[in-house]
C-alpha cells in the first residue's frame, strides 16, 4: 500500500527539486508569474521528465494531481486587486 504524503515538497522531491520550504518559496519566486496561457506542464523551465509526470498526474486525476494543481496555482498571477 503507498502510504505516500502527496503534498507540494512530495511534488518537489517527485520532481527531483529541493523540497524544503524555503527552497519550494525559492522556486515560486523566481518562476512567476507564469502565463496564463500556458499549462503547468509546458511551462519552459522543465525537463521532458518532469512535464511529462506533471502532464499525466493532472490528465490522470492521480494523487499528485492536487499538489501540481496547488503549483500551478502558486506560479500563476496575482489576482488583480478590485
Amino acid at each position: 500500500m503507498d502510504t505516500t504524503t502527496h503534498n507540494l515538497g512530495a511534488l518537489f522531491e517527485q520532481l527531483g527539486l529541493p523540497a524544503d520550504a524555503n527552497a519550494i518559496k525559492t522556486f515560486i519566486h523566481w518562476h512567476r508569474p507564469l502565463d496564463p496561457k500556458v499549462s503547468l506542464h509546458q511551462a519552459p523551465w522543465w525537463h521532458p521528465a518532469q512535464a511529462e509526470f506533471l502532464a499525466r498526474a493532472i490528465e490522470d486525476d492521480s494523487d499528485w494531481a492536487e499538489p501540481a494543481d496547488e503549483l500551478d496555482a502558486l506560479l500563476r498571477p496575482a489576482p488583480e486587486a478590485s
